[in-house]
């Protein structure tokens, strides 16, 4: 009976301890309706697919909206920062540090206006190419040398009209193949967490 007991306890203790390996992963969006579904917001559409596709429910706390998402024997801490975009530096530090998570261990979603209408994009590390809130999370860290996922929204949009396109809504044409997107988005997500981003961004960045 006693080592049934242990045994029972030995196997309870590894299933706690499966869940070791966490990651932080960013959407990056402003809060509020008015900004709901918008090009700018794509950080945390992909986010809010993911949770949707796993039933899990995003919860108010500290500097933002967070689930735990949990996929092969990886934590995937969601974050969706309430900073809005341009503070989102604040966001990312304090959950890093709150959860014990190395900087290598962390991915930002982010729209960008460089790459095409849907166009996805692995990257280790670079500059802000002037996304505020890109600027905002290097400010805060210190260091370029975080992973983010390159979202494309594209750059149909006049002279001077650059804050209008990309806080506006997705248009009927774009709005057909989004869903495909972020599904794409979330398994580079995936990929990130468990074959580690060199790999991921071979297998997916041509795609």
């Amino acid at each position: 009976m006693l080592k049934l007991i242990k045994s029972l306890f030995a196997i309870n203790n590894n299933k706690k301890e499966d869940y070791t390996m966490k990651y932080l992963i960013v959407g990056l969006g402003n809060i509020g309706e008015e900004y709901a579904r918008t090009r700018h917001n794509i950080g945390f559409d992909v986010l809010d697919e993911l949770a949707e596709q796993n039933d899990l429910t995003f919860k108010d706390q500290r500097y933002g909206a967070v689930c735990t998402y949990k996929f092969k024997s990886r934590q995937f801490i969601l974050l969706k920062p309430n900073t809005f975009v341009n503070l989102s530096g604040r966001a990312v530090n304090y959950w890093l540090q709150k959860e014990k998570i190395p900087v290598s261990n962390l991915l930002i979603v982010v729209d960008d206006l460089a790459l095409p209408f849907g166009s996805l994009r692995l990257k280790t590390k670079g500059g802000d190419a002037g996304h505020n809130g890109l600027k905002s999370i290097q400010s805060t860290l210190s260091t370029g040398s975080y992973s983010r996922l390159r979202f494309g929204i594209g750059d149909e949009f006049s002279k001077g009209k650059q804050v209008d396109f990309v806080l506006g809504r997705w248009s009927d044409e774009e709005n057909a193949t989004l869903k495909d997107r972020k599904k794409l988005a979330i398994d580079i997500i995936k990929a990130f967490g468990t074959i580690g981003a060199s790999q991921a961004m071979n297998q997916f960045n041509n795609k």
